[in-house]
């Protein structure tokens, strides 16, 4: 079992974990096309979920008599999450009290997250909550995927801590299995977009939670 007394760094997610950004991701093409004044059919989600990106837009063309590029929706539906990223996303329950027990205890944090900067930092500074990390990695930046654990490892570089006492927090199963391969503790948090595979998250992780804060009983 996991004493948090022994972590001296936290590696965060942040879409599923921090951010409650997962269920507009689910249907942003949708969102897209309201927001062109078009009403998407009831089957859109059944359809796009074999589609790459360039025949969602043949798709879009087609179907819905979208008069724009590949690159021009593309670039829509980016200019949209920016806007719900900045304004409108909301925290996973529990953020702001784990990060200032967290930071009360000396631990360093950071963020590792496969979204883009231009999304992730104002998410971080509207809810306030930006200053608590010494820095934000994204897999843009650092050119890598959290298939593997690059990001995890520079991570914790930066933070100056060994990897068996930096906890990484995640909710999603492919990046659980890549921090655990490179040894880092980690700690999951449940996400509706990750139900699917809860049962293979809860036996890889070394803690799980339905909340963040449940990480809160560990502090002593």
């Amino acid at each position: 079992m996991i004493k948090l007394k022994r972590i001296k760094g936290v590696i965060f997610d942040a879409d599923g974990t921090l951010l409650d950004s997962m269920p507009m991701w689910g249907r942003a093409e949708e969102e897209y096309l309201i927001s062109l004044g078009v009403t998407p059919r009831p089957d859109l989600h059944d359809v796009l979920r074999s589609l790459g990106g360039h025949e969602v837009a043949k798709y879009f063309q087609v179907e819905y008599g979208v008069r724009k590029t590949a690159e021009e929706m593309s670039a829509g539906i980016y200019e949209m999450m920016g806007e719900f990223y900045a304004h409108r996303v909301p925290l996973k329950n529990g953020v702001v009290p784990v990060l200032e027990a967290l930071r009360t205890r000396g631990v360093r944090m950071c963020v590792a997250t496969a979204t883009d900067r231009p999304l992730i930092e104002p998410a971080l500074r509207q809810h306030s909550i930006y200053g608590y990390f010494g820095k934000v990695f994204t897999c843009s930046d650092e050119k890598t995927s959290k298939s593997v654990p690059d990001i995890y490892l520079r991570a914790a570089a930066f933070l100056g801590t060994r990897v068996k006492e930096t906890l990484v927090v995640e909710d999603a199963l492919y990046a659980v299995r890549s921090a655990k391969s490179a040894g880092f503790p980690v700690a999951a948090v449940y996400d509706l977009s990750a139900d699917s595979q809860r049962g293979e998250i809860e036996d890889l992780c070394d803690l799980y939670f339905e909340s963040l804060d449940g990480l809160l009983s560990y502090f002593e």
